[in-house]
């Protein structure tokens, strides 16, 4: 299985690097790029799942966190790991989530996903 995601360097140039399947089998990196990806997109912007994404635009609008949105996007994610919790940032302008995932293999992974 494999994806891509984009990597900024300090200059702020973004390069897409392939993420897939590691040597010992385990897909916990392709899902955590998926997942970090389906955070960022707007819903319904997927060309093959319309249900993946948060709607971004209206939360900037209405001021409101799409919290509702993400527990749905934990939801369809959880499955593809030992564990997964998504939780908002507080006293942030702008919606912030902690991904704090333990691998099937053990590891504990943390990002922090500004949508």
């Amino acid at each position: 299985m494999r994806t891509w995601g984009r990597v900024w360097d300090e200059e702020g140039d973004a390069t897409w690097v392939l993420v897939q399947t590691d040597a010992n089998g385990y897909n916990d990196n392709v899902y955590l790029t998926a997942l970090c990806q389906v955070l960022k997109l707007n819903l319904g912007e997927s060309p093959f799942y319309a249900n993946y994404g948060i709607p971004a635009q209206q939360t900037v609008i209405t001021q409101v966190f799409p919290d509702f949105y993400v527990m749905q996007v934990q939801q369809q994610f959880a499955s593809y790991f030992a564990s997964l919790t998504i939780m908002r940032v507080q006293n942030v302008s702008s919606p912030t989530y902690n991904v704090t995932v333990v691998t099937h293999s053990g590891a504990i992974l943390t990002r922090t996903v500004a949508t």
